[in-house]
């Protein structure tokens, strides 16, 4: 597996009390939500990147105040439109 290692000032990022591995569990959080919600990954390559299945992520991001679904009101109403 390949991976990325970022080097960043612990003493800038972390809050009194938090663990490393909390720390950087956030970290991976924020960085897949960000990625997701400008749309470079989708919902399940997010999820595994922070350590989460696709569901999990997409609650989570819900939670964390990020839409999981982007559509424009057009399309939002042509889902509620019967299909004759």
């Amino acid at each position: 597996m390949n991976a990325l290692l970022l080097e960043l000032p612990v003493d800038a990022l972390a809050s009194p009390g938090m663990s490393l591995e909390s720390l950087a569990q956030e970290a991976k959080f924020m960085l897949a939500l960000k990625l997701f919600e400008v749309g470079r990954l989708s919902s399940a390559k997010a999820g595994l990147l922070c350590g989460m299945g696709r569901v999990e992520f997409l609650l989570a991001a819900s939670r964390a105040g990020v839409p999981i679904v982007a559509m424009d009101g057009v399309e939002i109403k042509s889902e509620f439109v019967p299909n004759d």
